[in-house]
This record gives C-alpha cells, structure tokens and sequence, in this order.
C-alpha cells in the first residue's frame, strides 16, 4: 500500500511541479505553440504504450466524439487559461487556483449530471469559492494587482474546462483502455490547437536552448504521460475516495517550487488562501465513513 500512496502522491507533486515550468515556458514561447508541442510530444509516446499496453487502438464512434469534446475542454481550454493566465499571476496563486478543481467538479455534477451532493461538498465549494474571492480581491486591491487578479481568473476558467472534461470522462469510464483513450484525446488536441500555433512556428528556433528545450519535453512527458500512469497505477491499489486525498500534493507543491525555484513571496494572502484551497480540498475528497 506505501507504493501505491508513493505513486498516488508522485502524480500530484507534478502537476504541482509543472505549474512553475508552464510560466517559465509561457514567457518564453507562444501560448498555442507550448500546448501544440506537448500534445504532439504525448502523442509519440502514448501510441507505442497504448499499442503495447492496450493492443488495438480503434475506439467506438460516439466514444471518439466525446474525446474529442475532452480534447477541446481539457486540454485546449485547460491549457490556453493556465498558460495565459500564468503570464499576468505568480506560480504560487496559480497553484493555489488550481485547487478548486474538486469542488468545481462537484458543482458539475450537480447541475449536469443532476448528482445529490452532501453537506460537506457543499461547504468544501464554498470554502474554494472564498479562497478565489480571498485571492482576487487582495489582488485588485493595487495597481499591479488587478493583472494578477486577471490572470487567476483565466486559470480559473482554465480549472472549468478541466471540470468539464472530468464530467465528460464520467460518460465512457471504462468503455476504452486508459492509455487508448489518452492517445485519441491527446491527438486531437493536437489537431485543435495546430491552426492556432501555426503562426508562432517560428518562435519554435528558442528550443536550440537546451534548458528551454529540456523544461518542453519534461512537461509534456510528465503532465501528458507520467503523471497518468502513476495516477492509475495507485488507483489499481487505493479506493478512488481515499485517492482524491492526495490531490492536496497539488498546491502545496505548486507553493514550494514558486517559492524555492522562482523565488516567488509566500504572503498572508497567500497563507489564506491555501488554508482555505487545503480545507476545500480534504472536505471534498476524503473518504466518508462506510456504513455497514
């Protein structure tokens, strides 16, 4: 069970770790471009795992439209508000952001997928909602702060369309393997996002850098691919309930990495924040008590 929390754990630190590598890549490289080349990268790698690990890797028609409606809200959505919004707010509050994901999903749920939701997530969406409006209005508070606030509100949408795609998952769990289904979301992604990157092909000569070359591959090997295999290989191991625990990992390395490697200010607003983003988070993912 220590693999499986390790692994579980591991996945959430990257995605924390690769809120600071996707400012670094914002500011040098167009938008559109930064997620076309992650995509494309993914795509290399999944199609010989999905291939070995999945065998055929057709999928049903009406499962292909829905990957595809996946590609366009988790991952161009996702990516244009993060990246965006990455250029006007700092790595730590874009972090911190980033932790309304379950309780957005939540709420999803509830008007979509008309799903009752307890008591506690309810209060766990309220204390994200305060944590964001904690955040915002500190922000707008100053001259500088109103393109911070802006940009945690592009990360924000950014989380809805990751919300949207996790409500869309919920329609095909377990219709076609994870790895298949990653390459075909992954794909068109690509396809969705290449009209747009198109025009910034030639800011594409910034990657003779090695360093910026090396930070592109290690956040689409890690975000697109690493961080899903760790993620189910503990999911084969831990209940999907106790799992959601460990998404806590997420700001909290997001905090550190802005702090320690982007020399980002970790302030009262900011401890504010991540005290009301973690009870937000341990409200809506920790496991409820069985009842026999």
């Amino acid at each position: 069970m220590t693999l499986a929390y390790s692994q579980l754990a591991l996945a959430m630190a990257l995605v924390g770790a690769n809120v600071a590598v996707a400012k670094l890549l914002a500011e040098a490289l167009p938008i559109a471009l930064i997620a076309f080349l992650r995509c494309a990268l993914a795509v290399a790698v999944l199609w010989p795992l999905a291939r070995w690990l999945d065998g055929a890797v057709r999928v049903p028609g009406a499962v292909k439209r829905n990957l595809f409606l996946q590609a366009v809200f988790g991952t161009a959505l996702y990516n244009a508000g993060l990246l965006a919004g990455l250029r006007l707010t700092s790595a730590l509050e874009g972090g911190l952001v980033l932790a309304t994901l379950p309780a957005v999903v939540a709420l999803g749920s509830f008007l979509w997928l008309r799903e009752r939701l307890s008591a506690r997530q309810w209060l766990a969406a309220g204390l994200a909602g305060l944590g964001m409006a904690a955040i915002t209005l500190a922000r707008l508070g100053g001259g500088a702060g109103a393109s911070s606030a802006l940009g945690n509100l592009l990360i924000f949408a950014g989380v809805c369309g990751e919300a949207i795609y996790v409500l869309l998952a919920k329609r095909i769990a377990g219709a076609v393997p994870v790895f298949t289904a990653s390459l075909w979301m992954q794909g068109f992604s690509a396809l969705v996002l290449l009209p747009f990157a198109v025009p910034g092909f030639g800011a594409a000569a910034a990657l003779a850098d090695p360093s910026l070359l090396g930070l592109l591959v290690f956040h689409s090997l890690t975000a697109s691919v690493l961080c899903l295999v760790l993620w189910f290989a503990g999911l084969r191991r831990v209940p999907a309930g106790v799992a959601g625990v460990f998404t806590g990992f997420l700001p909290a390395t997001a905090a550190v990495t802005a702090v320690v490697f982007l020399g980002e200010r970790f302030g009262l607003v900011h401890a504010a924040g991540f005290a009301l983003m973690m009870g937000s988070l341990l409200l809506a993912t920790w496991p409820g008590r069985v009842r026999g």
